[in-house]
């Protein structure tokens, strides 16, 4: 499996903008090993970069992108999933049973819902609203996303095993082919060699080491 090495920082010092420009970002591998497998197209750049301390998980993506698609209709999960969007999926075992994800769009609204195998998703979970930050900003040629999710969220969800977090990093691109009709990319940290595009597979899934 891949692995990427989460660096602590102290308690407290890293506070969110949606801008990433904090300079304690500095101290953040930074990953930018990302591919799509179902498509021949180069992919523009993404930056993600990971922090944490002893009351939170921090995540950084830059996404490089000057024309960002935004599905305006409503606040629904069907108008998130129909725009461009960053994703984080948290699994408690190979088995996907159950598995969490977090899909947040530029502006930022998030689909959350908790899922188990064989794509049955349950949209009524919430990641526990007091437990999630999500900060945003749209740029000239990208967009950045922070999120902040509590140490103690992810313990109470089995999600922490010998500070090693299983967890898939994704990017969907929508392109638009003619007349307003959007066709998503998929993007992946982990190529999980399928056939057709599906990150809701264990094979998509890589590792996120908590250093001290």
């Amino acid at each position: 499996m891949k692995n990427y090495n989460v660096n602590c920082i102290e308690k407290d010092t890293l506070t969110q903008n949606g801008k990433g420009d904090n300079p304690l970002w500095d101290k953040a591998v930074l990953l930018t090993d990302f591919v799509s497998p179902w498509d021949n197209e180069k992919i523009e750049k993404i930056e993600f970069k990971a922090l944490w301390d002893s009351k939170n998980l921090f995540f950084c993506f830059t996404v490089f992108d000057n024309v960002i698609h935004i599905d305006k209709t409503d606040n629904s999960f069907e108008s998130i999933g129909n725009s461009d969007r960053v994703e984080l999926f948290f699994r408690t075992s190979a088995s996907l049973n159950p598995y969490y994800c977090l899909e947040i769009d530029p502006t930022p609204r998030i689909m959350d819902f908790k899922a188990y195998p064989n794509k049955n998703f349950n949209f009524e979970w919430n990641w526990p609203i007091n437990d999630i930050t999500v900060k945003s900003q749209i740029n000239n040629n990208n967009f950045t996303v922070e999120i902040a999710i509590s140490i103690k969220s992810l313990l109470n969800l089995n999600l922490i095993k010998e500070n090693k977090i299983e967890a898939g990093i994704f990017r969907a691109k929508y392109k638009e082919l003619e007349n307003s009709i959007f066709e998503p990319t998929w993007i992946t940290w982990v190529n999980p060699n399928t056939e057709n595009p599906d990150f809701h597979t264990p094979t998509s899934f890589g590792v996120l080491n908590l250093m001290h």
